[in-house]
């Protein structure tokens, strides 16, 4: 069992990065070798375990700490376990934990973009998806639909952000993904889509536009390789990126409908274009 530590500092140092860090205060963009984030729930603190990431510690209710949290503390014997009543964590956190766990954790370095995508098949690529829970519903649909990466503009949320990765069940654990960096893959969108072009594949961007084609045009299904574009939560994607793609795709409404919500429409275009 960990080293548990009952909570009586509020004040104290070692749960700054529980109540008191930003979320830019963990990802220490200036330092991403020094970068942490939060996990949260049992289960998405396990993948991260299964997926090399170290825990730094964790912060536990009380009563889960012979229970659901058990296993995932007898995973981690060295480093402290900080409990309390769920009044307690809620007062030191600011928000209720889903499951009563949480856990710090050390990033990785990021994958480049051509090394996730040397065996891809079907990428998804997101621009400008600013909503943590969105980013989060995205990448769990990639893993279960047959997508095999997951790309992101520098304007999107982080996968790891606490509620992107619990949305997301742990997935961004379990598929690859990283960020268009523009010293790999030059500015986007352009230049970024000529980089993925030379990497083999072709572009469809979902959007409403003159020359939408529906997304079970036959031609989708013939292409080798294909990244799938989504765009930011209120304008969709850019003019320029639409412009650029070999496809603009549309999934059909009824109901005078005119557009599903970007994660739920990431769900369809994966369903569809991964089989």
């Amino acid at each position: 069992m960990g080293q548990i530590i009952e909570i009586t500092d509020f004040q104290a140092k070692a749960l700054d990065v529980y109540a008191r860090f930003t979320e830019n205060q963990l990802l220490r963009r200036d330092r991403p070798m020094e970068g942490l984030f939060i996990a949260e729930s049992p289960k998405v603190v396990m993948r991260a375990l299964d997926a090399g990431y170290e825990p730094v510690s964790i912060l536990a209710e009380d009563r889960h700490v012979q229970g659901e949290a058990r296993e995932l503390i007898a995973r981690c014997p060295d480093i402290p376990v900080y409990t309390a009543p769920f009044t307690v964590l809620g007062e030191l956190t600011g928000y209720n934990l889903i499951r009563g766990v949480l856990c710090a954790m050390r990033r990785k370095p990021l994958p480049s973009v051509k090394e996730i995508c040397r065996a891809a098949r079907r990428i998804a690529l997101l621009e400008s998806v600013v909503n943590p829970t969105n980013v989060g519903a995205i990448i769990r649909s990639a893993a279960a639909l047959n997508i095999d990466a997951v790309l992101l503009t520098c304007s999107c949320s982080d996968p790891l952000y606490r509620r992107a990765a619990r949305v997301s069940m742990g997935t961004v654990f379990q598929i690859p993904w990283t960020y268009l960096e523009e010293k790999e893959c030059g500015s986007w969108p352009e230049p970024g889509m000529d980089y993925l072009k030379s990497l083999g594949f072709s572009t469809a961007s979902m959007a409403l536009h003159s020359q939408s084609v529906d997304i079970d045009d036959p031609r989708l299904k013939q292409e080798e390789k294909l990244a799938v574009i989504l765009g930011s939560e209120g304008y969709g994607l850019r003019e320029e990126t639409i412009l650029a793609s070999d496809y603009t795709i549309k999934i059909p409404m009824s109901h005078g409908v005119d557009s599903l919500n970007v994660a739920a429409a990431s769900a369809v275009a994966f369903w569809e274009l991964g089989k």
